[in-house]
């Protein structure tokens, strides 16, 4: 009777097989964890290189990606460790012909209940992220609606900002009149002449064109308005490092000279011409 007790007890292949597949199925819980983790933790990173690349205005910050994607990480590493340790155990009481205990479920409930709590952070994480990204969206295209079309009512000037420096807007500037067949007049570099007589100021440059088929029907309409024409158009920058466009508005020049409706057009090609150079 003990013989055969003690013959049932011993482990056969099947059980150390079965022991085999368990471990390897825990390595690869763990290995799946890590490598979403390290997805995770490198998810916030590229967040904010793609919103360098946008050039964006503020960069959010993704902080809690690199914890989360680290907890995940942290956990495959213990699930690998924590399962080796039990197949070892497993196998030693096999190995001495102990019966083999009914295999734990401590690991899998314990693995289950922190994904889950891992889950449910990530996605109110997440939710409060793109609360926070509508908000900002919502505050820049605000921004932008109101930057461009800075116009005060007094001197009638028009200032919108420009993506590029002082002396790359002036060359886009310049590319987009002779492709209209605009005459540039003149090129007056204010910061260049205060720079030879020993003073500084920043880049500051106004453009002066125009075409005598389009202003001489306006002077003689309005003679007043040879004060105001050609055309001119001030690239600035200001004390922030910000290249603004300014102009005159059309709509002012009217007023003021008193210039009919059917040749405000002869003028409004200042408003395309200073937009495409800033855009």
């Amino acid at each position: 009777m003990d013989a055969s007790a003690e013959a049932e007890g011993r482990a056969t292949l099947s059980d150390y097989l079965a022991a085999e597949r368990t471990l390897l199925a825990w390595i690869r819980t763990g290995l799946a964890l890590m490598g979403f983790g390290f997805v995770v933790a490198r998810f916030g990173l590229f967040l904010q290189q793609l919103q360098i690349v946008q050039h964006a205005s503020s960069v959010q910050s993704y902080g809690l990606s690199l914890w989360f994607g680290t907890a995940l990480i942290a956990a495959g590493i213990a699930v690998n460790l924590f399962s080796g340790w039990h197949h070892l155990q497993l196998i030693r009481r096999m190995e001495l012909g102990h019966a083999a205990r009914p295999h734990a479920t401590t690991l899998a409930i314990a693995t289950s209940i922190f994904l889950a709590l891992v889950g449910l952070g990530m996605a109110i994480y997440l939710l409060s992220v793109r609360g926070t990204e509508q908000i900002n969206s919502g505050n820049n295209s605000l921004s932008n609606r109101e930057t461009p079309m800075a116009t005060t009512t007094e001197n009638g000037i028009i200032s919108i900002p420009s993506n590029y420096s002082v002396d790359q807007t002036v060359e886009k500037l310049t590319g987009i009149l002779q492709v209209k067949a605009v005459t540039l007049f003149a090129l007056v570099d204010h910061s260049g002449e205060a720079e030879r007589v020993g003073m500084k100021m920043p880049p500051t440059k106004l453009l002066i064109f125009g075409s005598p088929k389009a202003g001489t029907p306006l002077m003689l309409a309005a003679p007043t308005s040879a004060i105001d024409l050609p055309l001119k158009i001030l690239i600035w920058e200001d004390a922030n490092g910000k290249v603004w466009v300014s102009y005159n508005a059309p709509s002012y020049l009217q007023g003021r000279h008193g210039i009919p409706d059917e040749l405000l057009q002869n003028i409004a090609v200042v408003e395309t011409v200073a937009a495409k150079a800033a855009e």
